[in-house]
This record gives structure tokens, sequence and C-alpha cells, in this order.
């Protein structure tokens, strides 16, 4: 079976998830809410779902199990994940979001959420250890029904927005919104133009369709463009499947990186600590007038990095990933309204505040985001790419320094690395490379960084080239 915890949440195929498995995951949750003190019987929990095909039987399904195990579900739709989580919050309820995020539509998974946010690592241990327990047992994947609490979902989420930039903020600014399979493409639409934006819609699709943030295939980016010249849009929004990783593109129709979109998000709620992943670009640290917590990749250690700052005594602690996705573990006042701590990803903010800064310098998208003029970072992946071969690879450049310099002759000599998660190498010339297995599929990821789009570019396709040549040849 497929199944396993990885960056974010329980992942696999999708016809591993439908059915019993669903059924137990949901029952060990449950389990270990009750058992942990947590929750106790009768207590909400919520639930909610993203748009790919397996999604409504799996939400059914689980619905179905929380009942048995004496919880009561509310179902919630189809909503973003950060509209799910702040939900949760406000109700002080369990939650689960049915989502594969940005992967393929044969693949699915589940989100969990304590009623106090992110379950984390020993959570998972405990609902990987219960399920263990579980699998001997006859366990009912009848599914079923539950009351409808998506219009309240959907309030509070915009609610949580409205004031946060000042009343015609974006007015004149012609905004589109590429709607593609994103749960948070209705609710795009109703917080922007609720600033003054004149929104414009295109690419709905009935079809799930995979947008990873951190990989914007050719095809998409040259799409974007087609759109951004054809409405004359001051910029293009987005998100992945279920809404918590941000996809802006300046006016050009060009994305903007997520690190990037997480710094402007930063800068705008004016933070003292930032703590983001290691692949998140180098030039952070001197880009804004903050502290920087480097982790490795995944939600839960960004906000373990941001709970460790408030316990310290940090009063104003954002994070945020390489896909863009950001959270909050402190409450801000922006623009004179209070914004609650968020932490979990979330792609509004980061949008809001991108746009608000175009918007407050009067200039366009593209010249408001190259003033942080940080080092041009590029990132692609390898996809199908077997999980056995990327340990092969991983073992082999931590062998030893000969075997990493060997493997790299073809682009540099390395001088510096970082073993955080995966292996980030930085050459003799500045420039930096860094390869990661996937945590949630069959991919192996490169990022780079280089002085020039051209020379990320190269060193991308150079690094990708040498993983497929050592695959060929561990064949």
């Amino acid at each position: 079976m497929s199944l396993k915890f990885g960056t974010s949440g329980l992942r696999g195929l999708s016809r591993d998830l439908e059915g019993r498995p669903a059924a137990l995951y949901a029952t060990a949750f449950a389990r270990h809410l009750l058992g942990s003190g947590q929750a106790k019987p009768g207590d909400m929990v919520l639930i909610g779902r993203d748009f790919r095909p397996s999604s409504p039987a799996i939400a059914a399904i689980v619905i179905g199990a929380l009942q048995r195990a004496g919880l009561a579900p509310l179902d919630c739709g189809t909503v973003p994940t950060p509209a799910l989580a702040l939900f949760g919050l406000s109700r002080h309820a369990a939650s689960l979001m049915i989502t594969g995020s940005h992967i393929p539509a044969d693949r699915n998974g589940i989100k969990f959420y304590r009623p106090d946010g992110e379950i984390d690592k020993a959570d998972e241990a405990a609902i990987t250890a219960i399920a263990a327990t579980l699998e001997g047992e006859a366990i009912d994947a009848t599914p079923a029904t539950a009351p409808d609490a998506s219009t309240q979902v959907a309030a509070l989420f915009i609610d949580r927005y409205a004031g946060i930039l000042a009343p015609g903020t974006l007015d004149g600014m012609r905004i589109g919104i590429y709607e593609h399979s994103t749960v948070a493409r209705d609710l795009l639409a109703s917080v922007l133009s609720g600033f003054g934006a004149e929104c414009i819609a295109f690419g709905r699709s009935e079809v799930f369709i995979p947008v990873d943030t951190e990989a914007v295939p050719t095809e998409t980016i040259d799409q974007l463009r087609r759109w951004a010249g054809e409405h004359r849009l001051a910029a293009i929004v987005s998100a992945d499947g279920d809404g918590d990783r941000p996809l802006v593109a300046d006016e050009t129709g060009t994305p903007l990186r997520g690190d990037l979109l997480g710094l402007i998000a930063a800068n705008f709620l004016s933070a003292d600590v930032v703590a983001t992943p290691v692949t998140s670009n180098s030039g952070i640290e001197a880009a804004g007038r903050f502290r920087v917590l480097r982790t490795r990749v995944g939600s839960p250690f960004v906000i373990a990095a941001m709970d460790e700052a408030v316990t310290e005594g940090a009063s104003a602690v954002v994070g945020f990933e390489a896909n863009g996705g950001t959270l909050t573990a402190s409450s801000f006042s922006v623009n004179g309204k209070v914004l609650a701590p968020l932490p979990t990803r979330d792609s509004f903010l980061p949008a809001l505040a991108a746009l608000a800064l175009a918007a407050g310098r009067r200039q366009p998208l593209s010249v408001a985001a190259a003033a942080h003029r940080l080092p041009v970072a590029a990132a692609d992946r390898l996809e199908h790419f077997p999980v056995e071969t990327s340990a092969a690879l991983m073992a082999m450049l931590r062998s030893g320094p000969d075997a990493l310099s060997a493997f790299l002759t073809p682009v540099g000599v390395p001088v510096g690395i970082s073993d955080i998660d995966g292996l980030r190498v930085t050459l003799e010339d500045r420039r930096v490379i860094h390869f990661r297995p996937s945590g949630n599929a069959p991919e192996m990821r490169c990022y780079v960084e280089a002085e020039s789009e051209a020379a990320a570019q190269q060193l991308l396709a150079q690094g990708l080239n040498l993983v497929r040549a050592w695959a060929g040849r561990a064949k």
C-alpha cells in the first residue's frame, strides 16, 4: 500500500485510500483525539475536501467512520484548507481535509488538524501506531452524510481578510483569476473584488489539474502570459488544489517565486521572526528586519520553529515555505484590523501582500518584486522517480566528499554543504544546487540559485540531467 505521512499529511494513491483505509485512518485519528483528551465523545469535527474525483467518496467514508467513533462531523464542502483550519480554530474543533494538494488526481490524502491546529510529528506517529493496531479489526467503511457548514466556513474566511487593506487599495487593478480546479477560486474573487479590483476569471476546469506552485509547467506559464497580454492584467492570482499555496504572476504573466511571496508577506506584517525551510532563497536573511530560522521542508517543521520562537518571547512570528504558503503564529494588527494567528499554510495573505505592495508603490508588480534583489532561484522535479532510486542517490551523495565532488564535476566544485533536508551544496562560484526527494510523491526535486535567470536555468537543467544519468546507470 502506498499510504504514508509525508511533508504535509497522509498521502498515497487514490485507490489505496478509498474504502477501508480511509475509515481506518479516520478511526485512528478519532481514537487519538479521544485517548489524548483533545476531544470527548460528541465533539464536533470538520471535514473539507478538494475537487479531485476521489475526494467526495473518501470524505463520505471519513464522515461515517467519525460518527461511529463517537464524534459529530460537519461537512464543510469544497473549501480551502486554511479556511477549514480557521473555522476549526474558531470552534476549537478538530478537522480533516481530504486533499492531495498539488499532486496528480490519481493520488489523494488527508490533512489532520487538532482543535489547536495542525498535527505534529508526534501526532503522526501516534495515529500511525493506532492504525497498525486496527489492521486486524473489522473496520466499517460505510459512507455517511453530515450537516453542511460550508457557508459558515467561507464567510469566516472572507471576514478574516476584510479590512486588512484600506478600502479601494486595488482600485483600477485588473486582476486575473486562474480558476482551474482550485477550491480557492471563488473566494479569491470575493476577497479581491472587496478591495476594488476588477477580477477577470479564466481557465475553470471540471477536470482536476495538479498545479504545483514550486514547479509551474512551461505550458502553463505560456498560457498565463497570453492571458496577461490579452486582458491587460496587472497580475494573475491562483492557488494549488486545496488553496494553501499561492500562485501569483506579474503583469507579464510570469509567476513570482513562492519564497519571494512569503518574504513580501513577512515584511507586510513587519515580522520579527521568520521560520522557513532550507529550500527557500538564501537571500532572505538580508531582505528584512527579522531573524530567520531555517527548518526542514514541511509545515510541521516550520510550525515547530515558530512555536519555539513564541515560547522564547517573540511577538511577531511568521513562517513560509518555498511554495509560498504563509503561516502566522502571532496576532498582527494590520490597517487597524487584528489578524488572528493561523498556523497553517495560507495562499491569500501572500497574494494580498504582493498586490498591496505594487499598489502602494504605484509600480508594476514585476518592478516591485525585483526591488528585493534576491539571488535568482529556480526549481523543478523529475516525476515518477522511484523512491528507492531517490534513496540510493542520496545515500551515494552523502557517502563522502569524493563521491559528491565526482557527481558534481560537470557543474562545479562544492565548498559548502547543508544536510538539513536533502543535500544543499554551495559551489565555489557561489551558485547553489540542492537535491531533495519529495516527501509526498515519487519525485526528485532540484533547487538552484545563481546570479542570472540564464545561469539558474542552465544549472537547473544540468542538475536534473545529472540525476537522470545516474538513475540510468543505476538500473
